[in-house]
């Protein structure tokens, strides 16, 4: 068992796989244990970009879409972390996109902290690691 593994099971106990009871175990961990302001960006590509991004999709229409959907190229500050909304078991994040305010939820697993020598940083990643591989 890795660093990352041990960390994970400190927060969840011996049966870390991914259920709603976990998430709402690892919300609570966040919530007291990451930074109140931190500065967020996509880890990749958001599932809306994905023809864009890996080709064969307009880049005009691409820019117009970014104006008023959130991309991974985009920064957000963390507004508030909520419980998840459907049986994918994956916390929210509720984020405010630093160029023009407008306010967005997205999947946490989706996103990580710009400062990558952050103890926010540790944190999104080992939640992404366990919602992507639990």
């Amino acid at each position: 068992m890795d660093a990352q593994d041990k960390r994970i099971e400190k927060i969840l106990g011996s049966e870390c796989e991914r259920n709603s009871e976990n998430a709402l175990k690892y919300l609570d961990h966040l919530q007291k244990n990451t930074k109140a302001f931190c500065i967020l960006t996509g880890v990749e590509d958001f599932p809306w970009e994905e023809p864009y991004v890996m080709g064969g999709r307009s880049q005009k229409e691409y820019e117009k879409l970014k104006k008023n959907n959130p991309s991974h190229t985009d920064q957000f500050e963390l507004i508030e972390l909520l419980p998840p909304e459907n049986d994918e078991n994956e916390i929210i994040g509720k984020v405010k996109r630093k160029t023009d305010q407008k306010i967005f939820t997205i999947g946490l697993s989706w996103l990580e902290d710009t400062d990558k020598g952050s103890r926010n940083y540790q944190l999104l990643h080992d939640y992404s690691v366990w919602h992507i591989n639990y």
